[in-house]
């Protein structure tokens, strides 16, 4: 079992940055690879970005790439989402998963991911 809990998140200007944190529990954390979702009031939760195990792949939503960054450390079993550029339409909880595939290099789909966090709130103003 693997518990999962996001930071920092916080209401920010449009322009502005966050990071994100993901804190996970267990020693299995170095052989999953870890995804951000976020999910809007009234939508779907969605895809942000995905990374692999030992984090040589990345992945994102084109919506994000090239203003969120994914990235890890498995010394201190944290997955972090940095955020630049931040438009209002980023506005959304925030979620981090766990894809616990043997070998995984993470992925968009979410029935791929077995545990999720709580979320945190992201609310970009205008």
């Amino acid at each position: 079992q693997v518990q999962l809990v996001e930071s920092g998140g916080g209401l920010v200007q449009a322009g502005g940055s966050l990071r994100l944190s993901c804190a996970a529990s267990g020693r299995t954390f170095s052989s999953y690879a870890m995804g951000w979702f976020r999910q809007a009031p009234g939508k779907e939760r969605e895809f942000v970005a995905t990374i692999s195990w030992n984090g040589g792949a990345k992945y994102y939503a084109g919506s994000v790439k090239g203003r969120f960054t994914i990235s890890r450390d498995n010394t201190k079993n944290t997955v972090y989402l940095q955020m630049n550029s931040l438009k209002p339409e980023d506005t959304a909880v925030y979620y981090c998963a766990a894809d616990r595939r043997t070998g995984s290099t993470g992925s968009y789909y979410l029935p791929d991911y077995d545990y999720w966090g709580q979320g945190t709130q992201i609310t970009v103003s205008s």
